[in-house]
């Protein structure tokens, strides 16, 4: 089974969004690119024990699709 995670995003200077199901990060970054171009970074928790794996910027982005 695939690893799963959870990303709470911060898309602007106010607002946060939450994706429950996330896969793929290099996917994820390249989806947050394309439908929210100001985003500012995004914390990744793991699904099942809900406790923050780490964190990604615009200039640090993930260079594999799981942790």
């Amino acid at each position: 089974m695939n690893k799963q995670y959870s990303c709470i995003v911060k898309v602007d200077t106010e607002r946060f969004v939450k994706y429950r199901t996330v896969r793929d990060l290099v996917k994820f970054t390249i989806f947050l690119d394309a439908n929210f171009p100001t985003w500012r970074f995004y914390n990744v928790f793991d699904k099942e024990t809900k406790v923050q794996i780490t964190s990604f910027t615009k200039n640090n982005r993930p260079q594999q699709p799981t942790i």
